[in-house]
């Protein structure tokens, strides 16, 4: 029942603004490509002066404790450095160590928005696997969840959160948010 919700609530959106619709699936195209690259490089510009001093360990994050509250969402995901950062309204205010897709089960690059959220969904293609706090990112099985975090690209193509971080990110997040990956 809720997954018949999310896909109303999904196309409602569609067809209350049809240049939202297009932006419902993902984008790989170069330019996406180009863009989420980009965004990768600010990114880690910018948690650079937040993050001085602290050692991020495989499993750990960083998370503003005067985050705004309000402001558009965007969850920018690097590949090379095994991170991800959160920015609402613009303003950085999450970093934390992920643990993307194996050699073979490589991650996608491009832009995403979140198209489902479960609070605790299994695994159809992995042996019932548990993906705590996932949120879909494609029509595959591509997510962001809580997993395990062994400091290395290990996931089946999934963007892999410490927990109590996969968590944060679940209560702020909105279905047709944005998800950049690089």
């Amino acid at each position: 029942m809720k997954r018949l919700a999310t896909l109303v609530a999904a196309l409602a959106v569609a067809v209350a603004s049809p240049t939202l619709a297009a932006d419902l699936g993902p984008d790989e195209s170069p330019a996406a490509l180009m863009t989420a690259a980009s965004a990768v490089s600010q990114a880690r510009d910018h948690a650079e002066p937040v993050l001085e001093g602290r050692n991020l360990k495989p499993g750990g994050y960083w998370w503003a404790a005067d985050a705004p509250r309000d402001g558009a969402l965007e969850v920018v995901v690097s590949l090379d450095d095994q991170r991800a950062y959160v920015y609402r309204a613009g303003e950085l205010i999450g970093v934390s160590t992920i643990s993307s897709g194996k050699p073979g089960k490589d991650t996608p690059a491009g832009i995403f928005p979140i198209l489902e959220k479960k609070r605790m969904h299994h695994s159809r293609k992995y042996d019932n696997a548990p993906m705590p706090f996932m949120q879909r990112l494609d029509q595959y099985g591509i997510a962001l969840h809580a997993g395990n975090i062994p400091g290395r690209p290990a996931s089946h193509g999934c963007v892999r959160l410490p927990a109590a971080f996969a968590a944060k990110l679940f209560g702020m997040t909105d279905i047709g948010d944005r998800v950049v990956i690089s």
